[in-house]
Formats: C-alpha cells, sequence, structure tokens
C-alpha cells in the first residue's frame, strides 16, 4: 500500500494544521499539502497526507473516509501517482491534433491558426 493519500470533498474553509492534527491521530504525519487555486490562494478542495507506514495509511482510510469536516462528507483513499504530462502529445483534450493549428476561432492573416472566414 501506498503511504500517500488523497483527501477529497474539503471545504474551502479547511486548514493544513486541522489536516495534520487529524491524521496523525492514525499515525505519524510526513508531510501535509493543500492544493490552492494560484489566483485566490483558497484552496481547491483537495490535497495529499503522507503517512509514515502503511499501517498509519491503511488506519487514516479506514478511520476518514467518509467522515465530516465543516459540513462535507470528506473522501480519503491512497493516492495515484502523477500521470506523465507527455503522454498523448498534449494537443488538447483527447490528444489528436486540431487541423489549421493549436487556436480555435478566426485566426490572425498569417498566424497559421484558426480557419476561419476571410472577408
Amino acid at each position: 500500500m501506498n503511504r500517500k493519500l488523497y483527501v477529497g470533498n474539503l471545504s474551502s474553509e479547511a486548514t493544513e494544521e486541522e489536516m495534520r492534527f487529524n491524521f496523525s491521530q492514525a499515525g505519524t504525519i510526513v508531510s501535509v499539502s493543500l492544493i490552492k487555486d494560484r489566483m485566490t490562494g483558497l484552496n481547491k478542495g483537495f490535497g495529499f497526507v503522507e503517512m509514515e507506514t502503511e499501517e498509519g495509511a491503511r488506519k487514516a482510510i479506514e478511520s476518514f473516509n467518509g467522515g465530516e469536516l465543516h459540513g462535507k462528507v470528506i473522501v480519503v483513499s491512497e493516492a495515484r501517482p502523477p500521470k506523465d504530462r507527455q503522454e498523448g502529445g498534449g494537443f488538447g483534450r483527447d490528444s489528436r491534433p486540431r487541423p489549421g493549428g493549436f487556436g480555435r476561432g478566426p485566426g490572425r492573416p498569417g498566424a497559421g491558426g484558426g480557419g476561419g472566414r476571410r472577408y
């Protein structure tokens, strides 16, 4: 089992200190990180807790998955490894290159994108 846990459906009021306090009841914590919006600084509603042992991680999942924090039922599960960003080429949602370049909508003449009407 992975020692890193995904914690989701968090309230924007949740803090790393609260997470550290709550999860320390299941075992020793290595790290806590809430993912925050770059513009507002508010947490995005999910984060990660890394436990020192697999036993602590298992206990945290059993104890906190489906529990309530700030009036919201939270999800606690084993974190999945991050996806490789290079996989699929990154040309859009379905990873297929679009005709006429990267843009959507009318292009600027000579810009090589868009494929919009020219008047």
